[in-house]
């Protein structure tokens, strides 16, 4: 990066689609991680971030009235990216009894017939749930039978664990006629503050969304997707280190609470602990009360939907020490 931000070259306007070495980067990792071939000059696009991504695909598939099937609970911005685009969101509840996975089949035939895409996000923020292909096939089909597009956020893909790595639905076959899938070098790189990220499938769905993107941004700064062509190309062993720090945390992090008689879910993947509140509080109470008496941040699930209450969500983004710390704190205020 710092070698890149020397080019003149650089300091110009980029592409709108991003640089098509940077594309090509994507395609490639895309084939070596998942098997999937693209086109990097049509089904490949550079976003800045995901979440941009994300939040600018509404606005080019959804009119005023369309519904857009969400998960309860969620990333609050596909909920938000739908009104947005004047559309109304169908919630989908995800169930731990469920595995986080909405019930397909439970979704009223009236929803249907008016919906136009459905939101996906495996591995799941805030859950960390995982899917698998037998769920994916299940999605191809309701999408198939209801001509829905499927808009699936997987920026956690890279940050699994115990050797299972999660899937791409782009993976099975026909999955491009209907699919896109937004990817993020925040997580998988640790590049959060860079804002690099891409979009993949379904051929009018990237341009659908690079036509938004034209009227809306300038672009990704090219040097900085210099080095995610870098991180694209070389970084699978910078990857791996970083899942062993958060499987050593998540290992600390998961006993721990256990003992001070929580029940947190296991997370497979993602860099979140999601944890159901202890009898007598709400989400924003446990918050509340573990900020006021202990000092510690958490988030409240209800944040995320109203099935996400009766939840917290921890992150793993702190060190060893710092989660020894705040397990003692737990313990020694109890709830």
């Amino acid at each position: 990066m710092k070698r890149e931000t020397a080019v003149p070259a650089n300091h110009q306007y980029p592409s709108y689609q991003g640089l098509l070495p940077f594309r090509e980067a994507a395609a490639k990792w895309y084939r070596r991680r998942f098997g999937v071939s693209l086109d990097p000059s049509s089904e490949v696009i550079a976003l800045i971030g995901s979440k941009e991504g994300i939040a600018h695909f509404p606005l080019a598939f959804v009119n005023p009235g369309d519904t857009v099937l969400v998960p309860d609970p969620g990333y609050p911005v596909y909920h938000i990216a739908t009104m947005f685009a004047g559309g109304k969101s169908h919630l989908l509840p995800l169930r731990r009894e469920n595995g986080f996975l909405p019930d397909l089949d439970a979704i009223p035939r009236s929803v249907l017939a008016k919906a136009k895409i459905l939101f996906l996000n495996y591995p799941n923020n805030p859950t960390s749930a995982v899917a698998d292909k037998t769920f994916y096939r299940k999605v191809l089909g309701v999408a198939e039978e209801h001509d829905l597009i499927v808009a699936h956020d997987v920026a956690y893909t890279e940050i699994y664990f115990d050797g299972k790595r999660p899937g791409s639905i782009l993976e099975l076959p026909g999955a491009k006629k209907r699919c896109i899938e937004f990817h993020s070098l925040s997580k998988t790189y640790n590049m959060t503050g860079w804002r690099v990220g891409f979009a993949v499938g379904n051929a009018e769905l990237v341009a659908g969304l690079g036509k938004v993107k034209t009227n809306v941004d300038s672009g990704v700064f090219q040097a900085v997707q210099a080095a995610g062509i870098e991180a694209l190309t070389n970084g699978d062993e910078a990857s791996e280190g970083i899942r062993r720090v958060y499987r050593e945390r998540r290992d600390l992090l998961i006993p721990g609470l256990r003992a001070i008689g929580l029940d947190p879910v296991f997370p497979q993947a993602t860099f979140y602990v999601w944890i159901p509140v202890p009898k007598g509080y709400t989400s924003a109470s446990f918050c509340a009360h573990l900020l006021e008496k202990t000092g510690i941040v958490t988030t409240p699930g209800s944040g995320f939907g109203k099935s996400g209450e009766g939840y917290i969500r921890i992150a793993l983004t702190q060190e060893k020490v710092r989660i020894r710390e705040a397990l003692s704190r737990i313990r020694k205020v109890g709830f």
